[in-house]
């Protein structure tokens, strides 16, 4: 069986690896099931839908919604690789999970709207499941509404056409949906236990995504939510594709 592959778009080489830990552990595979490719350091192959089953794409300090002319050419070439897999996914050509700046890049790309007029501070938010979600071969196990951890500028203010809204939030309307049968997308990250996440705030403590001095708070709020629910998205996903 060919394996699932995680797509980094992270610049920063320690995160980017225990963005990787994080989305094995939560999906139980092995590394033989689930390989690495960096998209920061090499173009995405151009036998991907072939070489992979499935892929998952992570977080970002990159923005879909960052002026063009702000966006570094590794930038735009990483969303460009992520624009046409939203394509193959959408098609049913490869299954596909994009989360957080994922979501930004998936949407976009299948003609939805990205604005930054649903940021979410950085820790857990509350998400709600959508009657769709019920019969939904990912998401239709889990509890109807469940905390989930956030930390982004931007969010999904238009749909792709056709796509089927999964979850939602009070600060950010959209949390998941579904393109096609093949491709997921959510706001929040599934994969972290919030030990991780907090190692990941300290990584992007002076990104803007809160106040440093705000570090020792938040991160207690992380450790305190309870995180049952997301890693069953992503062991559901490897499962079923």
């Amino acid at each position: 069986m060919r394996p699932l592959v995680y797509l980094c778009a992270r610049p920063q080489q320690g995160a980017a690896a225990a963005e990787y830990e994080s989305f094995r552990t939560a999906m139980r595979a092995e590394e033989a099931e689930l390989e690495r490719w960096d998209l920061v350091a090499a173009p995405l192959p151009a036998d991907a839908v072939d070489r992979w089953r499935g892929f998952v794409v992570g977080g970002s300090p990159f923005n879909v919604t960052d002026p063009e002319s702000t966006k570094t050419d590794i930038q735009r070439r990483v969303e460009a690789d992520l624009a046409r897999l939203a394509h193959e996914a959408a098609d049913g050509r490869i299954a596909g999970l994009f989360t957080c700046y994922g979501i930004g890049v998936a949407t976009r790309a299948l003609g939805g709207e990205v604005t930054r007029a649903h940021p979410e501070d950085t820790g857990p938010t509350v998400v709600s499941l959508t009657a769709e979600a019920a019969s939904d071969p990912l998401l239709g196990g889990l509890a109807d509404r469940f905390e989930a951890l956030t930390a982004h500028k931007e969010g999904v203010d238009t749909l792709p056409r056709g796509a089927v809204l999964l979850a939602t939030g009070d600060a950010c309307p959209v949390q998941a949906y579904r393109a096609g049968e093949r491709l997921y997308a959510t706001q929040f990250h599934p994969e972290p236990t919030g030990r991780a996440f907090t190692e990941r705030m300290a990584v992007y403590r002076d990104d803007g995504y809160f106040a440093a001095s705000d570090y020792d708070a938040i991160a207690a709020r992380v450790l305190a939510a309870s995180l049952s629910e997301p890693p069953r998205i992503l062991r559901a996903f490897a499962q079923t594709f």
